[in-house]
């Protein structure tokens, strides 16, 4: 189940967790897959990879056909990048979503998913437009896709 009382280390950044019955390795290998990120995508914006991109590693840049009311395309760089324990990609306005995965003594992995805004080129209008508040339900449904996608259930995706 997710859990979004996870206190964040800095002020501008909200987390959710889940933990998911799979290793770090393989939800590690489907989040830097930028083609899958349309499916476990919880929030409906993120449409397809653009391009061919390779996985992703520290300094890759790697497009994605978004639609936010209108549609859109976007560029974003791998900016922290540890195999199979943590991976961050930075938006061309600044902010950052990243994933750290840690293994638990049963085998599964708990998932955590953060939208950092504190590297924003405006945080005050990321605030304003109230989106850390708007995330949170966006990311418990993305780590959900993943869990299911990985665990293959079909019903939940």
């Amino acid at each position: 189940m997710p859990s979004s009382d996870a206190p964040a280390v800095n002020p501008q950044e909200v987390s959710v967790s889940r933990t998911i019955d799979a290793t770090p390795e393989k939800l590690f290998g489907i989040l830097a897959d930028p083609t899958l990120h349309p499916v476990i995508d919880g929030s409906g914006s993120v449409k397809a990879a653009r391009g061919k991109p390779e996985r992703l590693a520290l300094g890759s840049k790697f497009g994605m056909d978004m639609r936010l009311g209108l549609p859109y395309p976007i560029t974003n760089t791998v900016v922290e990048f540890q195999e199979n324990r943590l991976i961050a990609w930075r938006h061309v306005m600044g902010h950052r979503w990243r994933y750290r995965l840690t293994p638990t003594d049963d085998g599964a992995t708990v998932v955590t998913e953060t939208f950092d805004w504190s590297t924003a080129r405006s945080p005050r209008a990321i605030e304003l437009m109230k989106y850390p508040t708007k995330h949170v339900p966006q990311m418990e449904r993305t780590l959900e896709l993943l869990d299911a996608f990985v665990t293959n259930r079909a019903d939940s995706l």
